[in-house]
């Protein structure tokens, strides 16, 4: 691996940050495909590949989506939006698929960070999982939701979180 691959990815890391304002371009289908790609290549035990998405561009669904959270105008204004599921048939461990989806989910942040788009990972919407799945004309029984994902460019000027330091998330360093 080259060494200029590997800091464009740590960069990456550093620099991709939730988004919540976005300008009112829509992105390119052609770029929401390799972002939901680039999830679908994150790690997932025995390679089950549980996940399973829904893309949003019809603004009368993310109105009535938009009812069901407390991030109503962000849910809204996203010029697009990404269900993630996980298929039940697909799963064989609910823990382990669960890892997996959130793998899938920060591979299609970094992904969309790259294209120079904006994502938000919505999950406080779990609490209504069941209406989601019915607006969106999911069989209730088949798919569990994993995270809402909006995209868009961004349209926000705000700094990104710090972060403590790295000693103060060491337990311990045994040799």
């Amino acid at each position: 691996m080259s060494e200029k691959l590997a800091i464009s990815v740590i960069e990456a890391i550093h620099g991709r940050r939730s988004v919540r304002r976005y300008l009112p371009e829509k992105p390119k289908r052609e770029d929401i495909l390799k972002i939901i790609e680039a999830g679908i290549w994150a790690p997932s035990g025995h390679n089950n590949q549980p996940w399973r998405f829904v893309i949003i561009w019809n603004e009368e669904i993310k109105e009535k989506l938009s009812k069901l959270t407390i991030y109503k105008e962000l849910v809204r204004r996203a010029p697009v939006l990404i269900g993630v599921f996980l298929e039940k048939k697909a799963m064989y461990h609910q823990i382990k698929d669960h890892q997996s989806a959130g793998a899938c989910l920060q591979n299609m942040m970094l992904a969309a960070y790259g294209l120079g788009l904006g994502t938000c990972w919505l999950g406080e919407i779990l609490k209504n999982e069941d209406k989601v799945k019915e607006v969106l004309g999911l069989p209730p029984e088949e798919y569990e939701m994993v995270a809402l994902l909006s995209v868009g460019y961004p349209d926000d000027k705000s700094k990104r979180a710090g972060r403590n330091p790295l000693p103060t998330f060491l337990l311990k360093e045994l040799e």
